[in-house]
């Protein structure tokens, strides 16, 4: 890679959200130039040290400006919506923000002559599980409009590459959690639907109880299970996969996860013993389309990204979210 090259910025698309914004963290330790665009619609710019462009991707000409300005030489794009069940009652909004927008921006990057994008996907992407654990080869059949629109913004950056020379990686993550170790960074979502801030919002006397949603399913404890991932541990795999494309590699799409299921009961429990709180738990009725357990079983990441979690350890993970909570509870406005 030419030095020209490597002082161009990495544009952060979303970098002031959750997920971005440890990104452009690792970034910055690693010594990579970067801008983020963002229209603090759901990020918050005291997250950032970085440059930032107030802008969103439903603003053309401001994208125009942002390219023209800044020239960057790749792309890592978060800017999206990503509740399920507000997707399935507003699609509108969801198809508007997430395929039309995503169109935009690849079109700023074609006029730009841009050519690398790592996309943030989910497993969403796969709907309910056909096999346990979900491999990256899993058959992508989408249940709610959510999960449709990710699966539209990978196939049409999966078009663009084939017409227009675009390198690209889709990352298909489970359940983001966690914070910075530092407890700087961290989870602020409005509103919060997430179910370790959730719960460690009770610990903090911010809700009386958690709800625990069906206690019923088939699972050794009867509540549903998840793969948590480690924030920071998803910001790396972003960095490896930026290092491939920018390297020359082409395509790439691949899950990311631990392999490992912790229960709605075990996440409460290890809550407890991490905080010191009794963390009363109510139990309510299931929430249609729930899957009893989404899992991941691929083993691309490693293969392609030469990537792996370093914490994968759900005590960790709900240890450095409470540090980041307790530190900031009323997240980044505290």
């Amino acid at each position: 890679m030419s030095t020209d090259h490597n002082a161009r910025p990495v544009l952060v698309a979303g970098g002031a959200g959750y997920i971005g914004s440890h990104t452009v963290r690792a970034l910055e330790e690693r010594g990579v130039p970067v801008v983020v665009l963002d229209d603090l619609s759901a990020g918050h710019r005291e997250a950032l040290r970085a440059p930032l462009e107030v802008c969103g991707l439903g603003d053309p000409a401001g994208l125009e400006r942002v390219f023209k300005k800044h020239n960057p030489r790749s792309v890592i794009h978060f800017a999206a919506k990503c509740y399920v069940g507000e997707s399935v009652e507003d699609p509108a909004k969801y198809y508007e923000h997430n395929v039309l927008y995503t169109w935009n921006l690849l079109q700023q990057m074609r006029a730009s002559d841009c050519k690398n994008i790592v996309f943030s996907s989910s497993c969403a992407t796969y709907g309910n599980p056909v096999e346990m654990p979900m491999t990256d080869g899993h058959p992508q059949k989408p249940i709610s409009p959510y999960g449709k629109t990710k699966l539209h913004m990978e196939h049409m950056i999966e078009d663009f590459a084939h017409a227009y020379g675009l390198h690209y990686a889709a990352l298909r993550y489970f359940n983001a959690a966690g914070a910075s170790q530092r407890g700087d960074l961290g989870e602020h979502h409005d509103p919060e639907t997430h179910l370790i801030p959730l719960v460690l919002q009770v610990a903090l006397g911010q809700r009386e109880s958690i709800k625990i949603f069906g206690d019923d399913y088939p699972t050794p404890d009867g509540t549903c299970i998840r793969d948590y991932i480690h924030v920071e541990d998803l910001a790396a795999a972003h960095l490896a996969a930026l290092e491939k494309l920018e390297a020359g590699k082409d395509r790439i799409a691949c899950n990311l996860g631990t392999g490992s299921g912790f229960s709605v009961r075990e996440v409460i429990e290890t809550a407890r013993e991490v905080t010191g709180h009794s963390i009363p738990a109510v139990v309510d009725a299931r929430r249609p389309g729930d899957p009893p357990e989404l899992v991941s079983g691929g083993t691309l990441a490693g293969e392609l990204l030469g990537w792996k979690p370093e914490r994968p350890d759900l005590r960790d993970i709900v240890a450095d979210a409470w540090r980041f909570l307790e530190a900031h509870p009323n997240g980044y406005g505290s």
